[in-house]
């Protein structure tokens, strides 16, 4: 976060204060006092005409906060010079506005926090709230927060309360603004049973570090350049240098040690009378030092060692530094939350995928019982029907036989009579000479003879057809087996068809319980990581807990952590993260 979006910050409170009617626009009169206060505390030259000639084609009404921000940019911010400034000066005139219009609170409760204490706290939510309108601080940055408070007091941070508080409104679970939390402040809840005073100035001592970039400050002595004699001094240890005065109030500065990346610090031997000694030596002077004890010099030494860093890493804070790092720390830990949730919805999907085919396999084992009970009607109508037509084709084959049989008697009876006929005939020839009476009868009885004999022509020809016809339906018998067949071989191939969809299906079932297996044990061993992470970071709590003093010099509540420097890793001032050195 740079110098512009912080003064943005602190402006955009100034500008809302001003929309007294809350359209999201002020009048061109308020900018002007406003622009020339800005311009006033931020070291700038003012000039009165800028903004009418920036609206001069804006004359029907107030003006907007995007159509403030390029004459902002323009006449004002582009001109500020970084440290030609004191940023607490614009701080106080922007909260001064804004908290006329919406910090009001009732001045006889005690729980009220003090007008000064409510501005550092207005501060150090707008350094920690989020680079985006309208401002608000996430429940993390909440909580490191109260917990830096709860820590300079020396207390427990009582996390039950900020839980409550948060449950309370859906809403805020995605942030809260500055009146929000000033508003939790002065419930009491957080400070409960703790004097005012002690409050003010935990309150202070977390400004100072937060939004002061002061990474240390109590007493040291100090040995002299010229004289060479130890004197007491309060040093105030900031990213870019390390200055010491004569007492706390920080009036009357001794010195300014200016840090850069040539500096470096080295623990010295007991020697002149002192103990717990160092030394940090630049590219032109040494400077000897001497701490109250061996924690003390640890926590000076790795602090200063911190300050250097930044420096080199081109860092101006730390606190910048860290709350870009918890931020990205907050974006992985929604995206892990977010893959979590697609991995249950992926794994939801899937168990709805398994129960949708063990409900496709149900309906196909009942489809194939079903068509099975078909088959075995069918193929026993088909049976039956078979054995009904056999058995008739047998009775007409019999009645044709016994056709057959009695047709082949009566030739033989024709053959036989015949016989007698030309037997009759001769006799008839040998009395056609006497008997002319007789041969008229005799042609008339060939002609009778003939007569029957086309008959019996036309009875063969009648037996000829319906041999003919038997054969006829003995071959439609014979397509009718044949097409019985082959429909049968057609049902026997739907039926290995079904089995082997059947098979695939339960191929499948096996697949995606495989598939879930393999699932079930990442999700256990993902939660076995996080388990195992929980107890790391709970014995590294108990751990700094053992480390902590009651009370350092000066008595003053010691705020950092004293731990062991080593050439990979070590602890920074006022938080528990680790970061690589």
């Amino acid at each position: 976060m740079d110098l512009r979006s912080e003064l943005l910050k602190s402006i955009w409170y100034g500008f809302t204060a001003l929309d007294l009617e809350k359209s999201g626009k002020v009048s061109k009169s308020q900018l002007k006092v406003l622009s020339h206060n800005l311009c006033t505390v931020l070291s700038i030259p003012h000039d009165p005409v800028a903004l009418e000639e920036h609206f001069r084609d804006d004359d029907d009404g107030p003006v907007s906060s995007q159509g403030y921000m390029p004459y902002l940019n323009k006449y004002i911010l582009d001109k500020v010079i970084e440290g030609s400034f004191i940023k607490e000066n614009v701080d106080e005139l922007c909260w001064t506005l804004t908290a006329k219009k919406n910090y009001q609170t009732d001045k006889t409760s005690s729980t009220v926090v003090p007008e000064r204490d409510a501005f550092r706290l207005w501060c150090l939510f707008n350094f920690l709230s989020e680079d985006k309108y309208p401002l608000v601080m996430v429940p993390d940055e909440v909580e490191y927060l109260l917990k830096k408070i709860c820590m300079s007091m020396s207390i427990e941070f009582n996390c039950v309360e900020l839980e409550d508080f948060f449950s309370q409104d859906s809403v805020q679970q995605s942030g809260i603004t500055v009146w929000v939390f000033l508003k939790m402040m002065n419930s009491g809840k957080m400070t409960r049973g703790i004097d005012k005073s002690i409050v003010s100035m935990a309150i202070e001592e977390v400004y100072r570090e937060i939004v002061g970039d002061v990474l240390k400050e109590g007493y040291l002595w100090k040995k002299g350049q010229l004289r060479r004699n130890w004197k007491e001094r309060w040093f105030t240890l900031r990213p870019s240098n390390l200055s010491y005065y004569t007492g706390e109030d920080r009036k009357d500065c001794q010195g300014n040690i200016v840090l850069d990346g040539n500096c470096c610090v080295e623990v010295l031997p007991d020697r002149d009378g002192k103990r717990c000694m160092f030394c940090l030596k630049t590219l032109s002077k040494t400077y000897e030092m001497s701490a109250s004890d061996t924690k003390q010099r640890q926590e000076w030494t790795t602090a200063i060692q911190t300050a250097i860093r930044l420096h080199v890493e081109g860092k101006t804070s730390l606190h910048k530094d860290l709350k870009l790092k918890r931020r990205e720390q907050r974006e992985q830990r929604e995206k892990r939350q977010q893959s979590k949730e697609e991995e249950l919805q992926r794994l939801r999907a899937l168990q709805e995928e398994r129960e949708r085919k063990l409900a496709e396999l149900d309906l196909l084992k009942e489809a194939q019982k079903q068509a099975q009970v078909l088959l075995e009607q069918d193929e026993q109508r088909r049976r039956q029907q078979h054995e009904q037509l056999q058995r008739a084709l047998e009775v007409q084959l019999r009645e044709a036989e016994e056709a057959r049989v009695s047709m082949q008697a009566e030739m033989v009876l024709k053959e036989e009579e015949a016989e007698r006929q030309r037997k009759r005939i001769k006799e008839l020839e040998e009395m056609q000479k006497r008997l002319e009476e007789a041969l008229q009868q005799e042609i008339k009885a060939r002609l009778d003879e003939e007569a029957f004999r086309y008959a019996q022509a036309g009875l063969l020809a009648e037996e000829e057809e319906k041999m003919k016809a038997l054969m006829s339906l003995q071959e439609e018998q014979e397509e009718y087996i044949l097409k019985t067949q082959r429909e049968k071989q057609e049902l026997k191939q739907e039926m290995e068809v079904k089995s082997r969809s059947l098979d695939e299906a339960q191929r499948q079932l096996e697949e995606v319980r495989a598939n879930r297996h393999r699932v079930d044990q990442d999700v256990v061993a993902a939660q076995r990581k996080l388990r195992q992470a929980s107890t790391n970071v709970k014995h590294w709590n108990v751990q700094m807990n053992r480390l902590m003093r009651p009370i350092g010099p000066g008595g003053m509540c010691p705020i950092l952590t004293p731990v062991k420097i080593s050439k990979r890793k070590c602890w920074f001032p006022l938080t528990t993260t680790i970061l690589e050195v």
